[in-house]
């Protein structure tokens, strides 16, 4: 993703050895349930696209009474947690869109320029931008020492996967690079599945505000990573498996 990829052509035949593990399972032809579910997840993106712009909007103009800030008023006057707020809610969304890229092997295939465009742009915007200022906002999340370590574990978790998956392209391991992106990736959409748990738990149960920040602070990242982790270990075996 970051540095130069190998030019990937359209035959198998052109592939540098080191670009087949990002090329796997090509999609020219794909199967109906392969489809279906690519076509579940652009959906699922674009609906929590467009409620994280509505969210976003809500702060637009800036002002210290909107949405969240209700709740954060006895840090307002903080300048490093107000300058972290604001970088965290109108960059939040780059690092999500421009994730999601990565992970289109149709992309790879025909417009590899891209992928490692926008593979910079995600990079930059998570080890530089975002992610610092969601390392910063941890100190200050609600509910207490509990969704603190929860949120600061999160932000560097992000960092470190993300520079994990930086340094392993720079060095051209294609395969470990794949891997560390997908762990980067499930943190990143941590920002969606958050709040789904958040809307899921208050709809069935109605807890206390704070009950759910501690529960949600957790659940936000904890099964994504175990996903991924899955998937890194489905793929290797169906690697082992060909090989």
């Amino acid at each position: 993703m970051v540095g130069k990829i190998p030019e990937c052509g359209t035959t198998t035949a052109r592939f540098p050895r080191a670009c087949k593990p990002m090329l796997e399972n090509p999609i020219e032809k794909p199967q109906p349930v392969r489809r279906f579910t690519g076509l579940l997840l652009w959906l699922a993106l674009g609906f929590f696209t467009i409620l994280m712009a509505r969210i976003t909007m809500n702060y637009w103009p800036i002002r210290n009474d909107a949405g969240f800030l209700q709740i954060k008023q006895q840090y307002l006057g903080i300048r490093h947690w107000e300058a972290a707020f604001w970088v965290h809610v109108f960059t939040s969304m780059l690092p999500l869109l421009a994730g999601f890229t990565q992970f289109a092997p149709r992309l790879l295939r025909r417009w590899p320029a891209v992928h490692r465009s926008m593979g910079r742009v995600y990079v930059i915007s998570v080890c530089f931008i975002t992610g610092p200022a969601s390392l910063v906002m941890g100190f200050y999340a609600n509910g207490g020492i509990t969704s603190r370590i929860a949120f600061i574990t999160l932000a560097l978790l992000w960092l470190g996967t993300t520079a994990m998956g930086w340094r392993t392209a720079l060095k051209r391991d294609w395969q470990m690079h794949r891997e560390w992106m997908i762990r980067s990736y499930a943190l990143t959409l941590s920002a969606i599945t958050l709040r789904a748990w958040k809307y899921s738990i208050v709809l069935a149960l109605a807890p206390p505000p704070m009950d759910v920040y501690r529960v949600v602070a957790w659940l936000g990242f904890v099964p994504n990573v175990l996903v991924a982790e899955w998937l890194i270990r489905r793929h290797r075996r169906g690697r082992s498996r060909r090989n």
